[in-house]
């Protein structure tokens, strides 16, 4: 008998993603001022986690709805992101360079997302 391969939460692209775009974001807001980390930073961060967090949690539950209903969770945290990273550039927080590749990241995530909510929807019975 084969040996089957199982999926793994690294193994899925829009996770990838989501992981280093919260990374990328935290490494720059730690380097602002107090009151830019305590306004924007915090609710910055915990949007850019909250899409890796949420693809996770949908990763690690049992029946196809609720996977597919955290994944969902993850693109609306993914708009959030949207919104903080143009406050952030309007607030002269982020170089255009910083914006540009959240911005780029947040792009390729959508996609990512949906593929995987079709995914779980056609290969998942319940």
């Amino acid at each position: 008998m084969g040996e089957k391969n199982y999926l793994k939460l690294n193994d899925i692209d829009a996770y990838k993603i989501a992981f280093h775009l919260s990374n990328y974001v935290w490494d720059l807001v730690v380097q602002w001022d107090i009151f830019a980390k305590k306004t924007i930073g915090a609710q910055f961060v915990d949007a850019a986690d909250s899409n890796a967090a949420n693809i996770a949690e949908g990763f690690g539950r049992w029946h196809k709805k609720d996977k597919v209903k955290f994944y969902r969770y993850s693109q609306g945290s993914r708009k959030e992101c949207y919104d903080w990273n143009e406050k952030a550039r309007y607030r002269k927080l982020l170089t255009e360079e910083q914006y540009n590749h959240i911005f780029q990241e947040l792009e390729k995530l959508g996609p990512a997302i949906s593929r995987l909510i079709k995914f779980t929807n056609e290969k998942l019975s319940q």
